[in-house]
């Protein structure tokens, strides 16, 4: 049985993972008999008013994550790359507020420094990587000197912005994905549209068809 790690960056679009496609990742690696282990940092976030789009004060990252997935989470700070065999980031805004700062800095963004050792340990052991919706602006922040070949989807301000790492963007439907085989980089836009639940979750299901493929 294939072990994977979920990262999560909280729960809510506006602020953390955004919780449909990371329910979509769940159900679609319980589909192909896969045992994942999810994590999150054990830090605070600023969270938005999901109805009024408003910021509301601060919660945990950890905490809230805990939330999509029934509690059965782990600190960040426990995750062994050498353990797992596959790694995925559901999207959702806390990737680039939580994770990292690219939300305010773009292409210059510093990254959390557990996330980034923890990706490039699966990219130096050709161990794939799974990105959705904006993740892949992370994956792009620590890999992009390697050319790696990702998509968020068709916004245009974005994918200049990703290729100012160095990595390469595609353009994709939300119902599709993108693999970089040479490096085992897999990405879907999946809400980086306006996009309906099923579509989102019939790219997430197809992606993860590909990740287990290469774990």
């Amino acid at each position: 049985m294939k072990k994977i790690a979920v990262i999560l960056s909280g729960c809510g679009f506006m602020d953390g993972a955004e919780i449909t496609e990371a329910v979509s990742t769940f159900i679609s690696l319980d589909r192909r008999a896969c045992q994942y282990d999810t994590f999150a940092p054990d830090i605070n976030l600023n969270t938005v008013n999901h109805i009024s789009s408003e910021a509301e004060g601060q919660r945990n990252v950890l905490q809230e994550s805990a939330r999509i997935c029934r509690g059965r989470i782990s600190d960040l700070s426990h995750l062994d790359p050498e353990k797992y065999d596959g790694l995925v980031f559901p999207g959702g805004f806390g990737v680039a507020k939580n994770l990292c700062d690219w939300a305010d800095k773009g292409a210059l963004c510093s990254v959390n420094k557990k996330i980034e050792s923890v990706i490039q340990h699966f990219f130096d052991h050709s161990k794939p990587i799974l990105a959705i919706c904006i993740a892949p602006a992370l994956i792009a922040r620590v890999l992009g000197a390697h050319g790696v070949s990702l998509t968020i989807g068709n916004d245009s301000a974005t994918a200049q912005e990703i290729e100012k790492t160095g990595a390469v963007h595609e353009d994709c439907k939300e119902c599709d994905f993108v693999t970089d085989r040479g490096t085992k980089i897999i990405s879907t836009p999946a809400y980086m549209y306006d996009s309906s639940p099923h579509n989102v979750y019939l790219g997430i299901s197809r992606a993860v068809d590909e990740f287990v493929e290469m774990a």
